[in-house]
């Protein structure tokens, strides 16, 4: 037997592991664990957060949530009827809030997880498995990973009529821009002048003014609009 099984063997001893039932210094241990694993789902979750109501509360029933159900599981265990104590269990936890986003019940269930397999003593399996989706949940944000594409601005372009609007803008929108989309062309003041609205991305949004520049000097300084639309983060959800 080696040095690992030696102190595995001693780490089982000393808890109770190979008991039928949990001692108390394997349920404070468990509990703490379980503690520990739902303070790393809520971190992640703050972190990774990107809508513009992120609420503290809902962090905390994360924890709490998660926790509790640790300690049910680890309750109903030691009764004959596992099965159903277990589906007793999970119908009085019942999550009473309207969850804005549908990321949220994925770390619900996530917390629920983690908790259920540190109540039911599978200590590796609720560890690896909540660094490893932890992980890759951080990763998956931080990568920017599925991002559809973002709309930054709206533009509202005036033109006189001898202005070929087609081909005149090309090329600053090819300097400037990550994606257009033309919405409307419109003659204005009894059809002195033309204007045209696009949904546009810029690709540096911190200096916009020098693609309004760069356009008024095309446009003969005619009203250029360049209005923000909502903050990436809030329109990646």
């Amino acid at each position: 037997m080696d040095i690992l099984e030696q102190i595995t063997q001693f780490i089982r001893n000393l808890v109770g592991y190979d008991k039928a039932a949990p001692g108390m210094l394997e349920i404070i241990l468990a509990l703490m664990l379980s503690f520990t694993l739902m303070c790393l789902i809520a971190a992640v979750y703050k972190k990774t957060y990107r809508g513009s109501d992120y609420s503290q509360d809902y962090v905390h029933t994360l924890i709490i949530l998660g926790t509790v159900v640790s300690v049910v599981i680890m309750v109903v265990r030691g009764d004959s009827a596992t099965a159903f104590g277990m589906f007793a269990a999970f119908s009085i936890i019942r999550f009473r809030r309207s969850v804005s986003q549908s990321r949220d019940i994925g770390f619900i269930f996530l917390a629920m997880a983690a908790g259920l397999g540190v109540g039911a003593r599978q200590y590796p399996l609720a560890t690896i498995t909540t660094i490893i989706v932890c992980a890759v949940i951080y990763v998956f944000s931080t990568a920017d990973v599925f991002a559809p594409m973002r709309l930054s601005h709206f533009l509202r372009i005036r033109v006189t009529n001898d202005v070929d609007y087609d081909t005149a803008f090309t090329q600053c929108f090819a300097q400037y821009l990550t994606h257009r989309e033309l919405i409307s062309v419109e003659s204005i003041q009894a059809g002195m002048m033309t204007e045209l609205r696009f949904n546009v991305s810029l690709k540096d949004e911190t200096h916009p003014g020098s693609f309004v520049s760069a356009l008024q000097q095309l446009n003969g300084n005619n009203r250029i609009l360049l209005t923000a639309a909502a903050s990436s983060l809030s329109m990646s959800e």
